[in-house]
């Protein structure tokens, strides 16, 4: 049964948990037809004034870039054997601007939550790389399933 909360902080503890140990997501979008598309990618991410913002280190493919531009709504889904699961509904645009950059290397650098994350180095030079782009994740929905009884809770923007 899910439980709905009023307040991101009502479940922050758990998503970070169950992020932090799971790491790699199923990001989903959708072309012009309606089709969805999947790939595993790893999104980090922060509280900004009481609310989930997630922040995604990517290339910018030319079949992400026009889901995105046709629908800017995406789902990242995690999920354990343990069935703890975690599904985050976002509507993410690119942010190109140097200083966010700078901030998104720096929460993949020291993981966020803990456990996330990862060196960027592995894949671009730096934060001027013109082959680095960033998606700024903003959820309308996050709910947490703890597999042990399958207890869900939801929070929801306003």
């Amino acid at each position: 049964m899910a439980m709905r909360v009023r307040s991101f902080a009502d479940l922050r503890e758990q998503f970070e948990a169950y992020v932090g140990s799971i790491v790699y997501a199923t990001m989903t979008t959708v072309d012009k037809k309606g089709r969805p598309r999947a790939r595993v990618l790893i999104p980090v991410w922060e509280v900004v004034d009481g609310k989930p913002v997630g922040w995604l280190a990517t290339y910018k493919t030319p079949v992400k870039a026009a889901h995105l531009a046709n629908n800017p709504h995406t789902t990242f889904s995690y999920w354990t054997q343990r069935q703890n699961a975690v599904s985050v509904d976002t509507v993410a645009h690119w942010v190109e601007d140097r200083e966010t950059k700078r901030h998104v290397w720096e929460l993949y650098r020291r993981t966020s939550p803990q456990g996330a994350g990862y060196d960027l180095g592995q894949f671009w030079k730096g934060i001027d790389d013109p082959e680095l782009h960033v998606l700024r994740l903003d959820p309308w929905r996050v709910q947490v399933i703890r597999g042990t009884d399958l207890a869900s809770k939801i929070w929801r923007s306003e």
